[in-house]
């Protein structure tokens, strides 16, 4: 059985004789989000009698209402030029997202409460570099859909399989792209700009184009995640899980979408 790069998905509940009850039980770390622990309490199996299993309609509106949610915070945030809330909207959103992970909780307030705190986030940051370079936030922001449509289109038609060894790659890849942010933070205290991944100069354009795709593959994985979840009949409110899951890699995907138009607009 396949892995997620999402944490998220990482530790999805399995069922009775189903799917998703073999994923792998380690850590994990993906954009912000921070390592997450095995919770064997939970116990999300199949949907139990009275309950509605999980379908595709369910995923795609629980989904569309988190990120519609997060857009709309995001907007009002940079219109109104409240660009301070961003730091304090990060940890909200870094909190409630271990909360989620660690409970594996299908709460849609706590949800709800990730992606507008992100939303602010984003909003307060995008507005800021909006303001430097006209038009940047909305072209981000086209840039993460068309992303987002093309691994989904991708993902359907089959051009390219999650398979193990796909998933491995990938996971590697991840792994190298954490580690060389860390390098390159350590490096910025004691040479200015690090390793030059962040400073907006050609080798920074190309480590963003590398996170970039590293992130729109790792929706691959997501959508897999996903699609088993589906399959193995888990209760219908862990749309809501699943939609959170998401959310987070779009986060990830959009904020380095945002980094690489800026890096280019410098050039």
């Amino acid at each position: 059985m396949r892995t997620s790069s999402n944490p998220a998905f990482r530790n999805l509940p399995g069922g009775q004789g189903g799917g998703y009850a073999t994923f792998d039980r380690q850590a994990g770390m993906m954009g912000g989000t921070a390592a997450y622990a095995d919770r064997a309490d939970v116990g999300y199996g199949r949907a139990d009698a009275g309950q509605r299993p999980i379908t595709i309609d369910d995923i795609v509106t629980k989904t569309a209402i988190t990120a519609s949610a997060a857009i709309i915070a995001g907007g009002l945030t940079a219109w109104s030029g409240l660009y301070l809330l961003a730091l304090p909207a990060f940890i909200v959103g870094f909190v409630v997202s271990l909360i989620i992970i660690f409970k594996q909780s299908t709460n849609p307030v706590l949800v709800m409460t990730y992606s507008i705190a992100e939303g602010i986030a984003l909003g307060g940051i995008a507005g800021l570099l909006n303001n430097q370079f006209p038009g940047i936030a909305f072209q981000a922001l086209l840039g993460t859909v068309g992303v987002f449509i093309g691994m989904l289109v991708v993902y359907k038609t089959g051009a390219v399989k999650v398979t193990p060894r796909f998933t491995k790659w990938l996971m590697g890849a991840l792994i190298g792209v954490v580690v060389l942010m860390l390098v390159n933070l350590v490096a910025s205290f004691f040479v200015a700009g690090g390793l030059g991944l962040r400073d907006g100069g050609p080798l920074a354009i190309l480590f963003s184009l590398v996170v970039i795709g590293v992130a729109a593959f790792s929706l691959m994985l997501d959508f897999e995640m996903a699609t088993q979840a589906v399959r193995a009949g888990a209760p219908a409110k862990f749309a809501w899980y699943i939609a959170f899951g998401l959310m987070t890699t779009l986060v990830w995907l959009y904020i380095d979408i945002l980094r690489l138009l800026s890096s280019l607009r410098q050039e």
